[in-house]
This record gives C-alpha cells, sequence and structure tokens, in this order.
C-alpha cells in the first residue's frame, strides 16, 4: 500500500488514485454511512455496558456474606474484562471496515468524475484540434486528424460516443464502488520494483495529448445490426461440462457481409452496449474454464512445464522451469485470480532456479518465461518476478554472441553455449531472430542493463542490412559470418516467419512510435504482401495469404497466419499517415478479410475447431484442412484478431464468432482436469489429446476473456503491447512518465 500525492489516503486497490469528493453516489454513501453509524451503536452499547458493571460491582453487599461478594466480583470482574477486550476488538472492526468502505466509495465517486472530465477534455481537444486544422488548410495531408480520431469527435457521432464513454465510466465506477462496500478489494497491494512502485495505477492513466483516440464508427447509410446475430447470454453459474455438452456448430458459410473486409451494419453505441452486457454474462464462463484447468495444473503438474491432461500426469518437456505456471501468471492476474496468482509467485519466488536447466529454445524460453516473468512484474510490481527475470535473461541473452550479432536459436542455460538448430540445417530461423526484442527491451528498461536492448536490437539491424526490395524474408538466415545472409527461399506469414513481421510494428509501438525504422520495415513487408502473396480463393473469393518456395505460390495458409487481422488492424490505427489514408484503409479492409477466412476455417469442420493449415488448391469448395495436419493444438491466433478487432472497430460480429469457438473448445476439448488438443478436427465423436500447451492458458484463454470483457485495464493502442505469447506490458512513454525507471 502507499499513499498518493495530493494528501488523499492510501487505498490497497488495484486502480489506486487519489481519493475525493464526487456526486451521483448518495445510495452507496448512505449504505456506508449506516455502517459508520452501526460501528458507533456498538461502541455506545459496549461503553453503557461497562459502566453499569462498574456501577453494579461498586455497589455495597447487603447479605452476601464478604467471602462470597469478594469472589463472586472477581469472577464478574474476569469476565468484564473479556467482553470488554472482545467489544473493542469488534469496535476496531466495524470501525476501520466502515472508514476503509468509505474511502474506496469517495474514491469511486472521484473516479467517474475524473473520467467524465477526461472525456469532456478530449471532446474540448478535438473541437480545438479541428479549428486549428482548418486556419492552416492542412485538412487533405493524408487524413491525419481523422487518424487521431480527433476530426469527428465533434460531430454527432462523435457526441453519441461521449455520451457513451461517459455511462461506460459511470457503470465502471460503480462497480468499483459496490466492491468497495462489500469489502472486496479489485487488487491486491503492489510490491514495488524498479518501475513506478504502484504500477496498479500506472495503468489506469487516462488519454493524453498525442495519443490516439479511437474514431467513431461510420455509420452512414448503414442498417441496424440484425437481432439474430446477436446471440444470447448463458445461464448464470451453471456446470460448463454439462452447458455445453449438447453444443453441436452451426456451419459455415453464414454472415457473408463481412467477407470483403466490411463492417456492414451500424455500430451504434446501444448495440456496443447490448453487447458488452452480453459479453460480461460470456465472461464468466471464460473465467471458469480457467478455474478449471488451473485446477487441474495445481493438483497434478504444479511446478512443472506442462499437465497431461487426459492421463492427469506432469512433463518437463522445456527444461523444467515450470513452464505452464510462469506463462499463465498474467492470465491469474487479469482475471482477478489473485490468490491462485500469488500462491505461483510464491513458487517462483522460492522455487524456480535456472542454473540447473540445460539445453532450450531461445525463441520459446523467451517469448514463454522471460515474457512471463516481466508481464507478471509489470502488473503486480512484484521484484520477485524481475529478479528471475534478470536471471533468465542474463543466461539468454548469451546467445546473441554470434559473429554478426544475429542470435543462436539454442542455448545451454547453465553453461552458456549456444548453436543453431540441426534439423535447422545449422541455420538461424527469421521468426526466431526478430522476436526477442520486446521482451529484452522491457527487461533493459527495468534493470537499466542496457545491453539487453542493444545486443536485441542489433539482431534487427541486421536485417535491416539484407532488407530485401519487397519485404519479404525468407526464412532461413546464416549467421556464422560478420554479415548475416539468406540461405532459402521460401518465404511465408506462417511458421518460422509469422512473428518477425508482428515484432516490426510491436518495438515501434512499445517505443512510443518514435523509431521509424521498425514501423518502415513493417510497411513495407505489407506492401510486398499485398503485392505477391494476398490471394482470392474459388468459388467465394475468400482472402488468404499464401507462401512463396522458390519464386512459385503456394496455396496454402497456416492457422498461425491468422493472427495478421488483429496485427494489420492494429497498423491501420496506429498508422502514420493517419487512419483515414489509403493505406490505413486498405490495410484494416485486408485485416477484416483475413479474419473473416479464420472464422470460417473454424466453422467450415465438424468440431468448429481449426486444423493447423488450410489448402486453397479445391476450387469447388474453396479450402480443405490440410492432409497431413488435420489437427489442433490449441492455438490462439485467431481468437487474437476477434479481440483487437472488436476492440478497435466496436463490431460485436467478433464476439459472436469467439462465443462459437469457445463452445466448440469446451465441447471437444475439455477433459476431466483441463483441455487437449484434437487429432482430426473433422471427427466429432473423437477425444483430446493428452496434451495442454502452455500457450492454451498464456494465450487462448486470456485473448477469449479480454474479447468478453469490455471493463478490462488493456489498452492496445496507447497502453500496452502484447509479446507475441499475449504477455502485455506498458509502452515505454508510460514506464518514463510514472518514474523510477532506472536508466537504460
Amino acid at each position: 500500500m502507499r499513499s498518493t500525492k495530493g494528501g488523499g489516503p492510501a487505498l490497497n486497490r488495484r486502480r489506486g488514485t487519489r481519493g475525493g469528493g464526487g456526486g451521483g453516489f448518495h445510495t452507496l454513501l448512505s449504505r456506508n454511512a449506516l455502517m459508520v453509524l452501526a460501528a458507533l451503536c456498538v461502541s455506545i452499547f459496549t461503553l453503557g455496558l461497562v459502566l453499569g458493571m462498574r456501577a453494579v460491582l461498586a455497589a455495597p453487599p447487603t447479605e452476601t456474606p464478604l467471602s462470597k461478594t469478594d469472589a463472586i466480583k472477581s469472577v464478574v470482574r474476569e469476565g468484564a474484562r473479556e467482553v470488554v477486550a472482545d467489544a473493542r476488538k469488534l469496535e476496531r472492526k466495524l470501525g476501520d471496515a466502515a472508514i476503509r468502505a468509505e474511502k474506496r466509495v469517495e474514491y469511486a465517486a472521484w473516479k467517474a468524475g475524473r473520467q467524465i472530465d477526461n472525456v469532456e477534455r478530449n471532446v474540448i481537444r478535438g473541437a480545438v484540434e479541428v479549428e486549428k486544422k482548418i486556419e492552416r488548410g492542412l485538412r487533405g495531408a493524408g487524413g491525419t486528424l481523422r487518424g487521431h480520431g480527433m476530426a469527428d469527435a465533434v460531430d454527432e457521432n462523435g457526441e453519441e460516443f461521449a455520451r457513451r464513454m461517459e455511462r461506460e465510466n459511470m457503470e465502471e465506477a460503480g462497480r468499483d464502488a459496490d466492491l468497495a462496500a462489500e469489502g472486496v478489494d479489485a487488487g491486491d497491494a503492489p510490491r514495488g520494483g524498479i518501475i513506478g512502485g504502484n504500477t496498479h495505477e500506472a495503468h489506469d492513466i487516462p488519454i493524453r495529448a498525442g495519443e490516439i483516440a479511437l474514431p467513431p464508427p461510420q455509420n452512414d447509410g448503414k442498417g441496424p445490426f440484425p437481432p439474430e446475430y446477436m446471440g444470447s447470454a448463458p445461464p448464470p453459474n451453471k456446470d460448463p461440462s454439462a452447458l455445453f455438452a449438447s453444443w453441436s456448430p452451426p456451419g459455415g458459410d453464414r454472415f457473408p457481409e463481412w467477407k470483403d473486409g466490411a463492417t456492414p451494419y451500424a455500430v451504434t453505441p446501444e448495440l456496443m452496449s447490448q453487447s458488452d452486457e452480453l459479453a460480461r454474462g460470456r465472461r464468466e464462463y471464460v473465467k471458469a474454464a480457467m478455474r478449471h484447468a488451473w485446477a487441474g495444473y495445481k493438483k497434478y503438474a504444479f511446478g512443472m512445464d506442462e499437465l497431461l491432461p487426459q492421463t492427469k500426469r506432469s512433463h518437463n518437456n522445456w527444461g523444467g522451469m515450470g513452464t505452464t505456471l510462469v506463462d499463465s501468471l498474467d492470465t491469474l492476474w487479469l482475471m482477478g485470480m489473485k490468490d491462485e496468482f500469488y500462491e505461483a509467485r510464491d513458487w517462483v519466488r522460492d522455487h524456480l532456479d535456472h542454473t540447473h536447466v540445460g539445453g532450450v529454445s531461445v525463441f520459446e524460453t523467451t517469448i514463454r518465461s522471460l515474457g512471463g516473468l516481466l508481464s507478471a512484474y509489470d502488473w503486480s510490481g512484484d521484484s520477485a518476478f524481475l529478479e528471475k527475470a534478470d536471471d533468465l535473461g542474463s543466461r539468454l541473452v548469451k546467445a546473441f554472441d554470434s559473429p554478426s550479432g544475429v542470435p543462436y536459436g539454442h542455448i545451454e542455460l547453465n553453461r552458456g553455449t549456444a548453436s543453431n538448430f540441426g534439423w535447422a540445417g545449422g541455420n538461424a530461423i527469421l521468426s526466431e531472430i526478430g522476436t526477442l526484442q520486446v521482451e529484452f527491451r522491457y527487461l533493459a528498461k527495468a534493470t537499466g542493463k542496457r545491453h539487453y536492448a542493444t545486443k536485441s536490437e542489433r539482431a534487427f539491424e541486421q536485417l535491416k542490412s539484407i532488407e530485401p526490395d519487397d519485404g519479404l524474408y525468407p526464412l532461413y538466415v546464416k549467421n556464422g559470418g560478420p554479415k548475416p545472409s539468406f540461405s532459402n527461399a521460401k518465404i511465408s506469414f506462417g511458421a518460422m516467419g509469422d512473428s518477425l513481421y508482428e515484432y516490426m510494428l510491436k518495438v515501434w509501438l512499445q517505443g512510443g512510435r518514435t523509431e521509424s525504422m521498425y514501423r518502415d520495415m513493417y510497411d513495407k513487408s505489407i506492401q510486398g504482401m499485398h503485392d505477391e502473396l494476398l490471394q482470392k480463393s474459388s468459388p467465394n473469393g475468400l482472402t488468404y495469404i499464401a507462401d512463396k518456395v522458390n519464386g512459385r505460390l503456394d496455396h496454402k495458409m497456416d492457422h498461425l497466419v491468422c493472427f495478421m487481422g488483429g496485427l494489420m488492424a492494429l497498423g491501420a490505427y496506429t498508422d502514420p499517415l493517419g487512419f483515414e489514408s489509403e493505406r490505413a484503409q486498405r490495410d484494416l479492409k485486408t485485416a477484416k478479410e483475413l479474419t473473416y477466412t479464420c472464422y470460417q476455417m473454424y466453422a467450415r469442420t465438424k468440431t468448429g475447431i481449426s486444423p493447423e493449415f488450410v489448402a486453397f488448391a479445391k476450387r469447388d469448395r474453396d479450402f480443405s484442412p490440410g492432409s497431413n495436419a488435420p489437427y489442433y493444438i490449441l492455438r490462439p491466433e485467431t481468437v487474437e484478431s476477434f479481440f483487437i478487432l472488436n476492440k478497435l472497430t466496436g463490431d460485436p460480429i467478433y464476439r459472436e464468432w469467439g462465443w462459437e469457438v469457445f463452445q466448440s473448445i469446451e465441447r471437444y476439448c475439455r477433459t476431466e482436469v483441463a483441455y487437449g488438443g484434437l487429432h482430426n478436427v473433422d471427427d466429432a465423436v473423437g477425444k483430446p489429446e493428452d496434451r495442454m500447451e502452455s500457450f492454451f492458458l498464456a494465450e487462448t484463454i486470456k485473448y477469449l476473456y479480454l474479447l468478453f470483457d469490455p471493463d478490462t485495464e488493456v489498452d492496445v493502442l496507447n497502453k500496452h503491447v502484447f509479446n507475441t505469447e499475449a504477455h502485455p506490458m506498458r509502452i515505454f512513454p508510460l514506464l518514463d512518465e510514472v518514474g523510477g525507471a532506472a536508466a537504460a
């Protein structure tokens, strides 16, 4: 707990900020005032009881012999002392509870007022910006003004948008106040740390000048969202295994209005409010899924790398670093499962030891373990996570000590020796080279050890030095000489290539959108993808990204590629040319088209679950599951894009598709103790496999929860960047703003 600036009360809350006055909460304040009055009544009653006893004891005895009177007085005095002690304890407890509740309600009321003020300031700021742009005659400069969502903030839609935000903020403050009145904390006290002591407060910083505000939806000429497209709320507090047992996937070829990248219906504040309310009921079942899987892991595999969900055994296949536990930390935090979070924290603090770990994948260990520790630290402020992250990072960073600075793919953590994988022909792998920077740059920021950043950034600089003209990178890289070179001619936004393109954008976002090299690389690659790899299927014209091998297209698409819908949407909303620019609108359209295709990859199978990849060679059916990969390993990429697109566009259809996917996971992947993948997604009677990847809890369940959580603190535009394992961390400008970050 910390006392905040301005003399406000100390609040043991995740959103802890200065308390203050505020109106509109008379009912809640009256309820807490009654608690204070109750405590005072107890105090008065106790005082009267004590005084009365003293009066009785002071009265002279009548017929009782002196010895008996003394004995009675002794017994009564002892009993009175116990009553007084118990009464005082009760008085203190009730008094403290009343004071805490009153302060929390005051905080919630003040916070609602502050958030409303922020909305008003944004609208006023938007009006000022519009006026300035008109005066300067710059309205044609690539739509920059609308790219920051200000131009529409003062028209009719903007006013509706502001009113919706005001209503949501009031509802959020009311929920906080309800919790406070019940004596329930929204979060535990921060544990301190190098970056910004009270990390909870930093995640609640409002939008400031220079940040991006979501533009109001463009509803001109659009009809209302069809009521039949909006699903029904699940009944509360039902057993999920029984509730979803009768689920039958409704099939594909539905919702064709979204196929060509449109938002076909008006996204009104009323529609979004309806979707939010529906989502809150669904959110509880996603959280129940996490509880189910975590309970199985805790019982059968706690501290081990993975749980085997059918045989109820454990498996140490990632070096014995508690990979599932570490990978799940921020999921537990974001779902409010704080008891489980701190129990896991204790294991990390007391038992996680990297000195005994031999050979591991640099890439997998960085994104799962290092990323998991850093995100847990960023959200909780607990220094135990940063200490373990620093230890792990000091071992992993030795992989960058190649002649070229391009990292090796394999390292012995206990010995520090690194090499490339033999199965890759002794080459470094593209995605693994370029998917380490978000983690190591954050670690440098948190510890002040700059070499973590410089070594990881060197790898990107080397890739930039050999950048192809079309921005499309082959998958294998030779890193044994002073200058790297490509060693094959396969290009893919799927396996072994995918997350390089992801980190081009995300490193730029992490640094506050100032390091232009990364954004330039991203835009060039996306242009190359549009020019050379983007295809349409037959007969229905579904959009997909093909691979290219030796100059020829391979018409297949991995499930892994489905992250691109969310990535391109994020790139469009942050485009330096402005959101209304031709490039940004093209990228957003492609993002929506691709995400519709990925939804069809789920909807068209018998289980409602997507295979590992699909082939687009069948002209009469658009695509079919890959002949040698009809399996599903609990992958997250499609629901990741659902989350981001819903967050940015407000379109509720992505929640409807996500709910279908979640029901299919519950119906076909749930086991007695957790969840397992599927051997064949077109086998509706097959049993789940005996494997649960850690990324199911780190990514799939987290993205589904965030999709249905309209109240989340996560802000993908202005506050957080997700690593490729779905571990959200604050961007550097926020870390700098809260102060206390070590000089990097």
